[in-house]
């Protein structure tokens, strides 16, 4: 359990150095983001899942 709540402060702390960082890219991309069909934002989303599981699957593993 701590480790989960340590990788969503991880995800956390990332993100918001990003924001910070580059508010305007971060628009841009929320508004690309409204344009995009479901198909492709539901295919991008696996990919990213399973990727993430492959990393912490190799690193616990």
């Amino acid at each position: 359990m701590t480790d989960l709540v340590v990788a969503i402060g991880l995800v956390l702390v990332i993100e918001g150095v990003a924001y910070a960082a580059f508010p305007q890219l971060f628009r841009r991309m929320l508004k690309m983001v409204e344009d995009t069909p479901d198909a492709s934002l539901r295919m991008g989303g696996l990919l990213a899942a399973s990727m993430g599981l492959v990393i912490v699957w190799l690193v616990r593993g």
